[in-house]
């Protein structure tokens, strides 16, 4: 009986030594990681930064943010102030400050001057959408971040609700069979005044357009992400109906072939009365799904079904914000904590620019794009591309 004991001893003293002993300092390894709060800086403290506020008060386990950036004084020190961080005007005051993790909400045109900069600092960047306004940045980017080894990513915060998870989800799984056509449009209303509280908006060679890269940048990445397929071809059109006073687009419309055989029609506009919510449709050969705003929905074998979105949500902002931008910020951050690959990063951002840049020069040369293409500089919607 005691030489059985004392086995049984030495066999768990071995088990124990081997394994669980093993196991236990992974598991406090990994709650000292989880543990560790990544420190964050936002640069930019404008209309969008209200979602981001929000974000770092649900996510204040994880991160601490320790600093805010805006070239204007007040508002970087009011978004400073709510936080208890420090704030600066100076973009390249923050780069030796040990940060893990730069927030980019900004024009357009700085996404790749501000993300190289920090890229090279050895700082890990999430930038607002797009990614940048043309190829050749979003190529570039794209090299630094290889260089460098951080992690470089791209806010898409729609792609980041139970509707589209589910639908995608249902897709890739054959359940609608082939997916036949896709359809997205978008109906908003962006009146004079937007124009004329911003230095950057309506402009080529600040924001990179109108419509297409500003407002329905999201419908189209969803398409594309919830069809996992790349492009093909793109033939589109771009026009400005009614804001005579800015030379970039308000109108939009474009078939795009995917390579797995879907055609893609896009509508968007935003001389519109209201901002009506986005729909996206996709039909395939069992059945059809889709979106209404962030609701989802589907018709299959006979059953109509709707999806709600049941993650925690946000109002913090305009309904077509989404209500998701802290998900994607967790993931990012769980990124960069466990070194894991980051879901919407730098190829995404660009591959979804390219289909914008595909209908602004299939527009602008009145003919069919096919991918890839060189990416060219416009100057209006009324004339060529130069």
């Amino acid at each position: 009986m005691f030489l059985r004991c004392t086995l049984i001893h030495k066999i768990y003293l071995y088990i124990y030594r081997k394994y669980i002993f093993k196991i236990l300092c992974l598991v406090y390894n990994y709650k000292e990681v989880i543990m560790k709060k990544l420190k964050i800086a936002i640069v930019g403290c404008g209309r969008i930064s209200v979602s981001y506020a929000d974000s770092f008060r649900r996510l204040a386990d994880e991160i601490e943010l320790v600093y805010a950036v805006d070239k204007v004084p007040e508002k970087a020190k009011k978004f400073a102030d709510e936080f208890g961080c420090a704030w600066t005007t100076d973009f390249d005051e923050i780069l030796d400050k040990d940060i893990d993790v730069v927030h980019l909400c900004l024009p357009h045109f700085l996404h790749p001057v501000m993300a190289i900069k920090a890229m090279k600092a050895g700082i890990n960047v999430l930038t607002e959408k797009p990614i940048a306004i043309s190829l050749q940045d979003a190529d570039r980017m794209l090299e630094v971040q290889k260089e460098t080894g951080v992690k470089l990513g791209c806010i898409f915060q729609t792609r980041y609700t139970k509707s589209v998870e589910k639908l995608r989800e249902m897709i890739q799984r054959g359940d609608f069979g082939k997916i036949l056509t896709a359809r997205s449009y978008l109906t908003w209303n962006r009146p004079l005044n937007y124009y004329d509280s911003s230095d950057w908006k309506g402009t080529w060679d600040k924001e990179g357009g109108g419509v297409l890269i500003d407002q329905a940048i999201h419908s189209i990445d969803r398409v594309r992400f919830m069809l996992d397929s790349d492009v093909e071809w793109i033939d589109g059109s771009v026009h400005n109906y009614a804001h005579k006073f800015v030379k970039v687009e308000d109108s939009a419309d474009a078939a795009i072939m995917f390579k797995n055989g879907c055609l893609y029609n896009l509508y968007a506009c935003n001389i519109y009365g209201d901002d009506s919510p986005i729909n996206i449709e996709f039909i395939g050969e069992k059945g059809r799904c889709g979106l209404i705003q962030d609701m989802g929905y589907y018709d299959l074998d006979g059953t109509y079904a709707e999806i709600r979105n049941t993650y925690e949500t946000t109002n913090v902002g305009p309904d077509y914000w989404g209500s998701s931008h802290h998900i994607q910020l967790r993931d990012f951050y769980r990124s960069v904590r466990e070194d894991l690959p980051v879901a919407v990063d730098g190829l995404e951002g660009r591959k979804t620019l390219e289909m914008i840049k595909g209908i602004y020069l299939s527009s602008m040369k009145r003919e069919r794009v096919t991918l890839p293409f060189e990416d060219v500089i416009y100057s209006d919607v009324n004339t060529e591309a130069e």
